[in-house]
């Protein structure tokens, strides 16, 4: 049903293929148009995209479970215990 199409990447002017597989792909997700960059241009893009590369911001605590200082990446709220690295992954043994 599908054949492979070669197409123009619109950033580096390079052509690419859009194979069949793609292309069903992209049909059975809804996308209607065809990508308009090459996978090294897409790749390229979705990684400036990101956060531009900037550290994420990482909170320092109390670990709930065992004391210790700790750092997570989220601003703790208060209303629920925050767990550094080893007791997160206890806690989350002990539930399953």
């Amino acid at each position: 049903m599908y054949e492979d199409k070669t197409l123009t990447c619109r950033d580096c002017g390079n052509e690419f293929v859009f194979s069949a597989s793609e292309q069903e792909f992209f049909a059975q997700k809804g996308f209607q148009n065809e990508p308009s960059r090459c996978p090294a241009c897409r790749a390229a893009r979705r990684a400036q995209n990101g956060n531009g590369g900037a550290p994420r911001q990482m909170f320092t605590v109390i670990c709930d479970g065992c004391g210790c200082e700790t750092q997570v990446p989220f601003q703790p709220r208060g209303d629920r215990p925050v767990y550094c690295r080893d007791c997160f992954e206890a806690q989350r043994q002990n539930r399953f």
